[in-house]
């Protein structure tokens, strides 16, 4: 059996394809094909099938679409090769079976051979790689943001592929082949000043140099015109040496590595000082200005803890020095984490700390995704767009424009863009940075697996002696260790909160007769701790609430009723056993209700997953259920969809 996804999709076996015609099972396949021989979460697959708002019928119809799958596989006799796993399914594909697979492992073999210099065999194995596309990626395909991601990660690879075969063909002298090839290329990519290099290489080595140079005017002509800028500084250079008219080696020997174009040309020749000296070359030109823009918000003052986190994604996002030196793509942080936990602070602080890094500016926006209205990302692309000033009659009106003139004006540049409050991955797609020297740093509530190269952190909690370093940041060192026993019970009792411990220790510091016995006694009393959870327009459980608001009915009534189970960890059969419900169809409420970090999920070293709640998340949920109790005598059905 073949699986193929470099063209249209097609599973082949014994010569027919057998992909099923219908749009969203062949997203559902798709997805799971490309995640091959790991467990595809049916959250995941729900987000990609309704980015937006799935319908009630979505966990019916996932399964429907998964059961007519596995029956067309049954009825090859290849219905082992789809698992229903906890909480998703699994597709097993041997890797040699899958298109993806042979395209990845033959262009890795191809990199390796060019950088130890047998061009001739790299060429072959680019050659074969390249071979394997019939089209575009996921060709007859509709893509939702998991499978966006994947083609544009495919497409990219591809082309970087492709400029490494025709840097395999320079190598090896068929410069004057590459002609034509290189002259399509440019047309269809009027504006990568990389192809135009790669033209002018193969001109200049074939003893055209006023084509060469004409190739470089064009490009110039066409950057101004449509982006405002001069081409890069290696382009530059190229058009220098040949200005300066270094005579062309067309028959030059393979080098140890793959160099960047400008070196391919040969270094100029020693200078006889009886010989006559060239005129000195004009001056490189200079990019216009896009300015700096600062848009990161003020950081929290007396922010305490995270280092782990910090540490983890500071690495990430400063990667190796040089560009390109780690990759083609801008390196990605996700933080993702329950209502209120830090998610924005550890943001903010941690692009303070990176500003030295991202000279050209760091990009900021709130997208609203937890509220009930999230900003218009073309809007906030507009606005980033204006940021990096570009005039506003020259901002195109298609989202998918302005993201390209977004990766084209970032191109070449050091910026950092921080998205705060991400709803979902597709919310984000056209704010990518797509340059290596740039960063993007996303958090969410989702865990928003699609994006696939990120480095991610799952806040939860902080530790107790960083609970305890919030609450004497803000109440004073000294009251604490007056009352290090009450200040203990405090933070436990908020469930080492951040934000609630951020309200209380406001009403400490605001009461400076207040002592933390007293609170703690209060707090350890109340029926209804998120009442003092909350200080001005600092509220947790307003947090929660927008959370809620975005579950359907029946996730509701789920995530109230499991409040009674209490704080210790439980088994989805455990849940099913209380709420009366099939446990596949609770599984996958509990996996929404985890995506969402309402619960806390892990599969222990039985392969058993188990959820639990936080301390204040289980609150609300248990303020959530008396409200309902009191709006309603009779007894909730337990099994109300």
């Amino acid at each position: 059996m073949e699986f193929r996804l470099l063209g249209p999709v097609e599973i082949r076996w014994r010569g027919r394809n057998i992909m099923p015609t219908a749009p969203k099972p062949r997203q559902v396949i798709s997805l799971l094909m490309l995640r091959h021989n790991t467990v595809v979460q049916a959250s995941e697959l729900i987000d990609e099938l309704w980015p937006e708002l799935p319908p009630p019928s979505a966990v019916t119809t996932l399964q429907t679409y998964i059961y007519k799958f596995r029956k067309l596989l049954l009825k090859q006799g290849l219905g082992n090769l789809l698992q229903t796993q906890p909480g998703g399914y699994s597709l097993t594909i041997p890797p040699s079976s899958l298109d993806v697979s042979l395209f990845e492992r033959t262009a890795e073999e191809g990199q390796e051979l060019l950088q130890r210099g047998d061009s001739a065999a790299a060429l072959e194995s680019f050659e074969r790689a390249l071979a394997l596309w019939r089209g575009p990626a996921l060709a007859d395909v509709e893509t939702g943001g998991r499978l966006f991601s994947y083609v544009t990660r495919l497409e990219e690879l591809r082309f970087r592929i492709l400029e490494q075969r025709i840097e395999a063909d320079l190598e090896t002298g068929r410069h004057r082949e590459l002609i034509s090839e290189l002259k399509s290329l440019v047309l269809e990519h009027p504006l990568h000043e990389h192809l135009h290099g790669l033209l002018m290489v193969a001109l200049h080595r074939s003893g055209r140099r006023h084509e060469a140079l004409e190739a470089y005017q064009s490009l110039r002509q066409k950057m101004i015109d449509e982006l405002g800028l001069e081409p890069g500084k290696e382009l530059a250079r190229l058009q220098q040496t040949l200005l300066a008219d270094h005579p062309a080696e067309p028959e030059e020997r393979p080098r140890p590595r793959a160099a960047p174009v400008p070196s391919s040309l040969p270094a100029p020749p020693p200078v006889d000082d009886r010989a006559r000296v060239p005129p000195e070359p004009a001056p490189l030109p200079v990019r216009e200005s896009i300015g700096n823009p600062a848009q990161l918000p003020a950081g929290l003052a007396g922010f305490v803890g995270r280092q782990a986190a910090l540490k983890e994604l500071e690495a990430a996002l400063r990667g190796p020095d040089g560009p390109g030196a780690d990759g083609t793509a801008a390196r990605i942080g996700v933080i993702t984490g329950p209502p209120a936990i830090g998610k924005s602070a550890l943001a903010v602080h941690l692009a303070h700390m990176l500003r030295p890094r991202f000279t050209d500016g760091q990009l900021y926006a709130d997208l609203r995704g937890s509220s009930g209205e999230p900003r218009d990302p073309a809007e906030v692309l507009r606005g980033f767009l204006r940021a990096l000033e570009v005039p506003t009659s020259r901002i195109p009106e298609s989202p998918e424009e302005c993201g390209a003139l977004f990766r084209s004006r970032t191109a070449g540049r050091r910026v950092l863009v921080l998205l705060d409050d991400v709803a979902c991955s597709a919310q984000i797609r056209h704010l990518l940075p797509a340059d290596p020297r740039c960063a993007l740093l996303v958090t969410g509530r989702r865990r928003m697996t699609a994006l696939v190269e990120a480095e991610r952190v799952e806040l939860g909690p902080p530790p107790q002696e960083e609970a305890l370093e919030i609450l004497a940041a803000l109440t004073g060192r000294q009251r604490v260790e007056r009352e290090p026993e009450a200040a203990l019970r405090i933070v436990e009792l908020l469930g080492r909160h951040p934000l609630a411990l951020r309200c209380v220790g406001g009403r400490l510091a605001a009461g400076p007769r207040l002592s933390l016995t007293a609170l703690a006694d209060r707090l350890g009393a109340t029926p209804r701790i998120l009442d003092v959870a909350r200080l001005g327009e600092l509220d947790v459980r307003s947090r929660y609430d927008a959370s809620y608001a975005g579950l359907t009915s029946s996730e509701q009534g789920a995530f109230r009723l499991l409040s009674m189970l209490g704080e210790s960890p439980f088994t989805a059969a455990q849940a099913a056993d209380l709420l009366n419900r099939p446990a596949p169809e609770l599984e996958f409420v509990l996996e929404v209700l985890a995506d969402q970090h309402l619960l806390g999920a892990d599969r222990c070293a039985d392969g058993v997953g188990r959820y639990v709640f936080d301390r204040l998340t289980r609150a609300y949920a248990k303020e959530r259920l008396d409200e309902t109790l009191r709006a309603a005598p009779v007894v909730e059905e337990v099994g109300a969809r």
